[in-house]
């Protein structure tokens, strides 16, 4: 109650007022959220940038992360080698890892406009220009989904076995067993690592505040870095907890829609689906 619903209410109450942080708040009502789905040149483009990001680097973190975690399953050389190099980007400090990105990106001197040189390919603006800053952040989320592997390196490791085994003497090839075994058994994993993957991408506001700051345009002012700006650089904070209870609303939508769509694909064990 107190560290979820009172801090809730707080951001809700705070939105019905016009206060800067000092001084005694003035009650407006819904004057910011008329404002803000109204007059705000910049709210609708970070609901669309907020929604991209999110959608391209969930679906690009499960289909990397799952792909990773089956590979890391086998019995390879080096396995415990791999795991430990694979997960590290998670750990490894946000910022650093941006400003890294940052010189990989650079359009002049970067790493990979300098192999795109060397193959007599022209330079790519991967964070200069609209439409390649989201591809380009969604890759060094992916990238640094380290967490996504192990949940689902520990599902694949409880899949039963002895379904496996059963399937293979009935014939079944590896993919039969992959799709028809594995992935409903894993299931519940998916749903895990994607409802949190969601919700942690829609949140986003590291990758604007190292490389883009919100640019080119608008293209990566993601709704977290508009609360950002406004509650702490224009010091306009009842209008900044307007757009963060807005982006609450989003983010609930959004889960709802999924929990309401798992109920048909999630396998439980000595359940009926």
């Amino acid at each position: 109650v107190f560290i979820t619903y009172v801090p809730l209410g707080a951001v809700f109450g705070l939105s019905l007022f016009k206060w800067e942080g000092v001084g005694t708040p003035a009650w407006v009502g819904f004057a910011n959220y008329i404002r803000l789905f109204t007059k705000d040149p910049y709210f609708t483009d970070s609901i669309k940038a907020t929604i991209l990001y999110a959608l391209v680097t969930v679906v690009g973190s499960m289909l990397w992360s799952l792909c990773i975690a089956l590979l890391l399953n086998r019995k390879i050389p080096a396995r415990g080698f791999f795991r430990a190099v694979f997960y590290l980007p998670y750990v490894l400090p946000a910022m650093a890892v941006y400003l890294g990105w940052n010189w990989l990106y650079e359009t002049n001197y970067g790493l990979f406009n300098s192999i795109l040189t060397q193959l007599g390919i022209h330079r790519a603006m991967f964070i200069g220009s609209s439409r390649g800053v989201i591809p380009s952040l969604a890759v060094i989320a992916v990238w640094l989904s380290g967490n996504l592997i192990v949940i689902f390196l520990a599902g694949l490791q409880n899949v039963p076995r002895d379904y496996l085994e059963a399937a293979q003497i009935d014939g079944a090839n590896s993919w039969q067993r992959f799709w028809h075994v594995t992935m409903p058994s894993m299931s519940p994993i998916i749903f895990y690592n994607l409802l949190m993957s969601l919700i942690a991408n829609m949140q986003v506001v590291t990758p604007a505040l190292a490389l883009t700051n919100g640019g080119p345009g608008n293209s990566s002012c993601f709704m977290s870095y508009l609360m950002y700006i406004y509650a702490f650089r224009n010091s306009k904070l009842s209008y900044a907890c307007a757009i963060s209870f807005s982006f609450f609303v989003l983010i609930a939508i959004f889960t709802a829609i999924l929990f309401a769509t798992s109920k048909s694909w999630i396998f439980y064990e000595g359940g009926d689906d």
